[in-house]
């Protein structure tokens, strides 16, 4: 109770926090400061940002410093991010600028995903909140707070003041970036083997149909929300599934992942997610 009245007071009193993170829109501690801002309005235990822009890996803007850079987050960016629902959605048109939940966004089946168990129960964070910007028309940058087990799900009283607060963060990231863009996109790299991986996977094998169902299979999607994306029935959808075991000599979606990730391997022996 004490820690809710405590934030409550610096939501309350976040100027001096705002006009701090103005001033540092052109400096290297700018990620910093608007760590400390977000902290004010919401708690989280981890905060990501990075940018996303088609057929271009996606960039970290915030943590840079390596020490604060963990093995997961290099896979991600370097490989994982392609399953990523946050990722996808932004792609696919699916997701505009806004605050939204990780549990709004993601397939229906997502939790039985090797993605989720490696790169969110293994972790233990139980929410994931996401504050999307559109930079310009090919390139957005998202803001992901995380939050673990001990802390519980974002209150809705928080998540009422990150809405409110948004149209100031949205306005601050676009002249950060305006800024402090060119610092970040001479290190752009180009997708490699991640732009056809998915694509690709069980080409020769599948049906372009069937492949197209088993990279929906590896997102997460559920055989229900398969057959709405694709506007065809569940019964087709299911033989389809059933196809896909057969000419893969699989059982299982975790089988399926693992010639993913041999799949995967060919194209890039570094990859790993």
């Amino acid at each position: 109770m004490q820690s809710n009245r405590a934030q409550q007071c610096a939501a309350d009193h976040w100027q001096k926090d705002l006009a701090a993170l103005i001033d540092t829109i052109r400096l290297p501690s700018f990620g910093g400061l608007l760590e400390k801002f977000l902290a004010s309005q919401c708690h989280f235990d981890t905060l990501l940002m990075v940018t996303y822009k088609k057929s271009l890996k996606p960039l970290i803007l915030h943590p840079t410093n390596p020490a604060e850079q963990s093995l997961t987050l290099h896979n991600y960016i370097n490989r994982s991010y392609i399953l990523d629902p946050l990722f996808n959605a932004i792609q696919s048109g699916n997701l505009g600028e806004g605050v939204s939940r990780l549990i709004d966004i993601a397939p229906d089946s997502f939790e039985t995903t090797r993605y989720y168990q490696s790169c969110y129960k293994e972790f233990d964070l139980i929410d994931e909140i996401n504050l999307v910007i559109e930079l310009d028309p090919k390139v957005n940058c998202a803001i992901s707070l995380g939050r673990k087990t001990s802390r519980g799900t974002i209150t809705r009283a928080e998540l009422t003041r990150l809405n409110d607060i948004y149209p100031v963060v949205q306005s601050i990231i676009r002249q950060f970036w305006l800024s402090q863009s060119q610092e970040f996109v001479k290190y752009e790299k180009s997708e490699g083997p991640m732009n056809q991986a998915i694509s690709t996977f069980g080409s020769g094998v599948l049906t372009p149909r069937e492949q197209q169902i088993a990279g929906l299979i590896l997102q997460g999607h559920s055989s229900k929300a398969i057959a709405n994306m694709l506007e065809i029935s569940l019964g087709t959808v299911k033989v389809h599934r059933k196809n896909i075991h057969t000419r893969l000599n699989t059982s299982t979606q975790a089988d399926i992942f693992t010639l993913f990730l041999a799949h995967l391997k060919e194209l890039d022996p570094t990859a790993s997610i």
